[in-house]
């Protein structure tokens, strides 16, 4: 797919049209590209990013304190759920890299997904204002914060399930891959979370490895609590 198609397929899952596509271009360049790259770009992106999923969670719970606040939105605008969002949106095809970075597979770096989806957000309010950045923020994160239960520690899966099985003086869990689905640009990765004892296997399905760890490590702290 050329880079003009790959750019109308991005900005219709973003769902804005960019009037400047300069911007856009500038938002998916690396700085390993060249000097016009998307360093500004994510540094106002992170401040659109950060109101935004503020307001998301304000409106969504209003009995919660700052703290609570302050704890859920760290947790959803952490690398992992940015790069997590930007590989769903098949942002790495769109990334304009360096021969260096290309050949590492930078396009499928956590950092760098997360570092160009702030980018976009900033891209879009230079091309639009805060409203429609607003907007396709909160397009991506609003089924997010509709899972979340404010009443959860807020840790990762992974973690959870750690401490979980520690409390319980219990072995740690193993994490296998054991397979992957789809085309090498479009894949899913399908890994089990293995429990000696109690002796338990759960599968998560995802975009990433650690996406689909974090899965089956949510499962197997679900039925360890049974």
């Amino acid at each position: 797919m050329n880079n003009a198609l790959l750019d109308q397929r991005l900005q219709r899952a973003l769902g804005h049209t960019f009037v400047r596509p300069d911007l856009l271009t500038q938002a998916l360049t690396h700085r390993s590209f060249g000097a016009l790259n998307n360093e500004r770009l994510e540094f106002l992106g992170d401040s659109v990013l950060n109101c935004s999923v503020a307001r998301a969670l304000y409106d969504a719970f209003p009995d919660l304190p700052e703290g609570g606040l302050s704890r859920l939105r760290a947790n959803l605008v952490r690398q992992e759920t940015l790069a997590e969002i930007a590989t769903n949106l098949r942002l790495g095809d769109s990334l304009r890299l360096g021969e260096g970075e290309l050949k590492s597979g930078g396009f499928r770096r956590p950092s760098i997904l997360a570092d160009a989806l702030e980018s976009l957000f900033g891209a879009v309010f230079l091309d639009a204002g805060f409203e429609a950045a607003q907007r396709v923020v909160r397009g991506l994160f609003d089924p997010l914060v509709a899972r979340i239960d404010p009443k959860a520690s807020g840790k990762d899966p992974k973690t959870e399930l750690q401490e979980l099985l520690q409390a319980r003086r219990l072995p740690l869990p193993e994490y296998r891959l054991v397979g992957t689905e789809g085309e090498a640009h479009d894949q899913d990765f399908i890994v089990e979370c293995v429990l000696a004892k109690p002796a338990l296997r759960t599968r998560g399905v995802g975009k990433s490895r650690r996406a689909a760890e974090q899965e089956a490590a949510r499962q197997a702290c679900a039925q360890v609590r049974k």
